[in-house]
C-alpha cells in the first residue's frame, strides 16, 4: 500500500509539471507519522518532488529543539573525570541534510550558514559562556561528534537523485533512539548557488501501543509511577526470596 501511494504521488507530480511556473517547487513525504512502537528499529521516510530545471536541491530535518549538556573530560591521578561542562539552548535533538551535489559546489558558506545546512552552521549558543571562543569552538565539536555518534545528527553522503531532470527523490533515515515530537522537513530549490524557492513539510514522531501507554503514563503520573515501581520492585524481590526459600 505504501509503494502505491508513493506511486500515485510522482504521477500526481508528472501531471502537475506543466505548471511548474506556479509552483516551482514542489515536495511530499511518504507518511506524515513515525510512530515508535515496541521492537522499533529505525525507519526510513521517502521524500519526493519536482522542482524547474537545472536546480539543485538541499533537505534540511530538524527534530525538536532542547538544552543539550556537553562535558569535558580531564585526568586526575590517572583517572578520566568529567572536568567541565557547557550547556547549549534550542539544540536540535536530530538533524539531517540531502544534497543534489555535494553542498560546497552548491552554495556558499553565507548560503550555508543562513539556511543551516550542516551541522557545522548549526547556531549553537551556550546558555553562559564561561570558557574563551576557542575552547567554545571544541564544545561545540565535540556535541557535534556526541550527536553524530548516537546516530541521531546523520553524517551521511547519500545525494537526492533525479528523475527524468525535474523529479527528484531520497531516503530519510530516522535511528531506533529517535527523538518523539514534531519535526520541520525543509526543502531548497537553488540556482546559481542562491535559493529561489523554500518549503517546509511537518513530520509528527510519536510513540504507540503498550510502549506509549507507559511513557505517558510515566510522564503525567510521574510520582505515582515512581511508587509503582518501588512497590513492584519489593514485591518481586519477596516473591525470589520465596521461591529460593522453598527450593
Amino acid at each position: 500500500m505504501k509503494l502505491k501511494r508513493i506511486l500515485l504521488a510522482l504521477a500526481f507530480f508528472a501531471l502537475a509539471m506543466p505548471s511548474a511556473a506556479q509552483n516551482p517547487l514542489i515536495a511530499d513525504l511518504s507518511e506524515h507519522q513515525i510512530q515508535i512502537t515496541t521492537g522499533f528499529t529505525g525507519t526510513q521516510v521517502l521524500l519526493f518532488g519536482t522542482v524547474e530545471p537545472d536546480s539543485d536541491v538541499v533537505v534540511v530535518v530538524r527534530g525538536p529543539e532542547e538544552d543539550t549538556v556537553v562535558w569535558r573530560k580531564a585526568r586526575f591521578a590517572g583517572i578520566w573525570v568529567n572536568d567541565q561542562r557547557i550547556v547549549f539552548r534550542r539544540v536540535p535533538s536530530f538533524f539531517a541534510v540531502r544534497s543534489s551535489a555535494p553542498l560546497e559546489e552548491i552554495a556558499s558558506d553565507t548560503i550555508r550558514a543562513r539556511h543551516g545546512m550542516g551541522a557545522n552552521f548549526l547556531r549553537l549558543r551556550p546558555v553562559e559562556q564561561t570558557v574563551s571562543d576557542t575552547e567554545l569552538a571544541e564544545f561545540k565539536a565535540g556535541l557535534i561528534r556526541n550527536k553524530q555518534r548516537e546516530g541521531l545528527f546523520a553524517s551521511s553522503d547519500e545525494r537526492i537523485n533525479f528523475l527524468g531532470g525535474q523529479l527528484f527523490r531520497t531516503r530519510l533515515f530516522f535511528p531506533a533512539n529517535v527523538p518523539t515530537g514534531f519535526y520541520d522537513v525543509e526543502v531548497f530549490m537553488l540556482k546559481d548557488g542562491r535559493v529561489e524557492h523554500a518549503q517546509t513539510t511537518p513530520l509528527i514522531v510519536s510513540k504507540a501501543g503498550l510502549g506509549a501507554d507507559v511513557f505517558y503514563f510515566a510522564h503525567g503520573y510521574s510520582a505515582f509511577y515512581g511508587l509503582l515501581a518501588i512497590v513492584l520492585a519489593a514485591a518481586a524481590g519477596a516473591l525470589a526470596a520465596f521461591i529460593f526459600r522453598k527450593a
